[in-house]
């Protein structure tokens, strides 16, 4: 026997849920490939035009120009920060971009040019960077619209050396930033006996370095005690094999002629901040000297350090790290800010140290 046969609005009733059930489930399955595209400029990066060129002589050039903490040491500190800027309109972000300021400002400098503070003057360039789409993609158009901030970060640097003609100087950057200052070393740095003697170290953090790309002039760091070296590494949570596999596979770094291709199986950087050395020796968590974060927090604000909580190992050529259960270090925000730097340092009291124990043997050695 039959059923009752459907009206035509039960019909238009089911094929409508049907309808949203759909677009839900594709819109679940799909987001991130979604957002990512609403984020493409929609422009061959060759015929792009990117916004004017910062001018380093004035301040509003800077997002931090040889700011002091109080009670801060004799170091110039030349610090270059990540991915701010989202994209949609533009391959490479214009300088002084509400939004991507904001996130510079609230997030970036206080957990990841904080930890320099105690150095002396903080200068922190603002530049056209690559947009967060960039990093998200291997197209040929994002590889040259990362390589073309290389030319605002020099000319930054040449503008702030200038301004510190002497004395001891340490370099940092993370993600983007540190990809670029690390061909700051190997192009400026390494070439240049009187900058190598006055550099106390270089912080290259949250990203991904081959290993053998650096100078032999301005080599990894090997223990605590050392100078003119560079401590760089990529973490990722232990358990998380996946992300390691992604991080490496993904990973594009700078060639001989200032083009950005694949890792491939060349073997990453890895020192670890804890030790200040490039061991693979599992390090206990009693070790690390504190995590924190510091989102929020005014310039020269020292944040409160959550010590002892983290074991790390660098394995493979990542930093592998054991996940604090803390709800201050989850990772919060809208999809692109969950892609960016974390907004908390793991890492904030290590890396504070390490700075002040390599400043105190170089301003040593320098008195012998």
């Amino acid at each position: 026997m039959k059923g009752p046969r459907l009206t035509f609005r039960q019909w238009v009733g089911w094929i409508g849920f049907a309808l949203v059930f759909l677009l839900t489930a594709a819109s679940a399955v799909w987001r991130g490939d979604i957002l990512r595209a609403g984020l493409d400029p929609q422009v061959p990066f060759q015929t792009y035009q990117p916004p004017p060129a910062p001018d380093y002589g004035r301040p509003d050039a800077w997002a931090l120009r040889d700011a002091r903490a109080t009670e801060s040491g004799p170091a110039a500190v030349f610090f270059v920060h990540s991915t701010t800027y989202d994209g949609g309109r533009h391959w490479n972000g214009p300088i002084g971009h509400p939004e991507a300021d904001a996130w510079l400002r609230r997030v970036v400098l206080p957990n990841y040019a904080g930890p320099f503070a105690v150095l002396g003057p903080v200068s922190a360039p603002r530049y056209r960077q690559g947009s967060l789409y960039t990093r998200l993609t291997l197209r040929d158009d994002a590889r040259e619209a990362r390589a073309f901030a290389w030319r605002d970060v020099v000319a930054a640097f040449e503008a702030w050396i200038e301004r510190h003609p002497d004395g001891p100087i340490v370099l940092a950057g993370v993600e983007q930033g540190g990809e670029l200052v690390e061909r700051l070393l190997r192009e400026r740095v390494a070439p240049d006996p009187a900058l190598r003697q006055r550099l106390v170290a270089a912080y290259l953090m949250d990203v991904v370095v081959p290993a053998d790309g650096l100078s032999p002039l301005v080599p990894a760091c090997e223990r605590r005690e050392q100078t003119g070296c560079v401590v760089g590494f990529s973490p990722v949570s232990e358990g998380n094999d996946g992300a390691a596999r992604r991080r490496l596979r993904r990973a594009l770094v700078w060639n001989e002629r200032g083009r950005l291709v694949e890792l491939g199986d060349r073997e990453a950087l890895c020192v670890n901040p804890v030790t200040g050395s490039t061991s693979t020796a599992p390090v206990a968590a009693r070790q690390n000297r504190g995590a924190t974060n510091a989102t929020g927090l005014e310039w020269g604000t020292h944040p409160a350090l959550l010590a002892r909580e983290i074991a790390t190992q660098c394995r493979d050529g990542l930093l592998r790290y054991s996940e604090p259960d803390r709800e201050s270090f989850r990772q919060s925000g809208s999809w692109a800010d969950r892609r960016k730097s974390r907004p908390y340092n793991l890492f904030y009291g290590d890396i504070e140290a390490d700075a002040k124990a390599r400043l105190a043997a170089w301003q040593g050695r320098r008195a012998a």
